[in-house]
């Protein structure tokens, strides 16, 4: 099996409509538009296919994109409830065997070993592979079925893979109590076809998934990996990108760094803002922004490492409250 790096041809990027509001306290009203103006820009390059509770949500979204300024004519709904709208983590990755042929692959999803509502997001790579009558496989290991969120890894689909300790073998939050670090090793070239795994420490703060790596570092081309890096030393964030630099500067690949945002709060919370959550489409790079000098700077340096394709901020400093942004909410299709 063979999972595509994000910059391949794609055929659709899945997302699910927003509608848990608790996920965005006190701000979820302006949601739906950030959600319009991003579905706006996806429309002009790929198909989008959303995910959507009912038919009057359907409907509600319909009107949002159509406000918005989305290309509706590839725009698709599938009326499949969610428990939230982190597709990155709870939609199938979508492989391809030895001989080509696609594959969803059904891993467990258990809400980030944290959240308890988590059961109809587990449910949706089932309810998907009824839908497109595609081949399913569900990785398991000692008879378990293994947890692996999206954005916990990150390929280069020429067997390289990036993730962190603190996520997958950490005892906080623990995605698969028991397995080691050689099993993981093993899951990745047995169901991803990466045997060339990078492990990184620590994320960065605010992040409630324990240490989600598209947060942090992200392969750009397949000998290019990106990480941000902060340079204030006073900063929470300091050390633990510093100690993570450090690590990729020992492996093969070329390494660039990507600035983080001042910090961003919101009644009193610290959010996981970073320009490394950007979500890479057919010709095109979204990327967070934050009402932050250090946005221009961003956007250049992704500019750079993707020549080929155009970047473009998306104004996320609503978005981030519900601990996530572009590439959370993302889960690409390849063709």
């Amino acid at each position: 099996m063979r999972l595509a790096a994000e910059w391949e041809r794609h055929e659709a990027t899945w997302l699910a409509w927003p509608h848990e509001t608790s996920d965005w306290p006190g701000k979820f009203a302006p949601i739906q538009w950030v959600y319009g103006e991003i579905v706006r820009h996806l429309s002009r390059v790929e198909r989008v296919r959303i995910l959507v509770n009912d038919e009057n949500a359907r409907q509600k979204a319909g009107r949002v994109l159509k406000k918005s300024g989305a290309d509706l004519n590839v725009v698709e709904f599938f009326t499949i409830p969610t428990d939230r709208s982190w597709t990155r983590d709870f939609c199938p990755m979508f492989v391809r065997d030895a001989a080509g042929k696609q594959a969803l692959l059904d891993w467990k999803f258990n809400g980030w070993a944290k959240y308890a509502n988590c059961e109809r997001d587990d449910l949706v790579t089932e309810k998907l592979r009824e839908t497109l009558g595609l081949d399913m496989r569900t990785p398991e290991r000692r008879g378990k079925r293994i947890v692996l969120e999206g954005g916990s890894i990150d390929v280069n689909g020429a067997g390289g893979i990036l993730t962190t300790e603190e996520c997958l073998l950490s005892d906080v939050q623990a995605r698969n109590p028991g397995l080691s670090r050689a099993d993981m090793e093993a899951i990745f070239r047995e169901y991803l076809g990466a045997g060339q795994t990078v492990w990184l420490r620590n994320g960065i703060a605010g992040d409630d998934t324990h240490g989600h790596v598209d947060d942090l570092a992200r392969f750009t081309d397949p000998h290019t990996i990106v990480i941000a890096s902060e340079q204030d030393p006073a900063e929470v964030n300091y050390e633990p990108l510093r100690e993570n630099l450090e690590l990729l500067r020992r492996t093969s690949f070329r390494v660039e760094t990507l600035p983080m945002p001042k910090p961003v709060y919101f009644d009193g919370q610290r959010l996981p803002a970073s320009y490394a959550n950007f979500y890479i489409a057919n010709g095109t790079v979204l990327v967070p922004t934050f009402n932050d000098p250090n946005d221009r700077v961003a956007l250049n340096k992704l500019a750079e490492l993707f020549p080929d394709r155009q970047v473009v901020g998306i104004a996320s400093t609503d978005l981030v409250l519900g601990l996530g942004t572009l590439h959370c909410m993302t889960q690409q299709q390849p063709t």
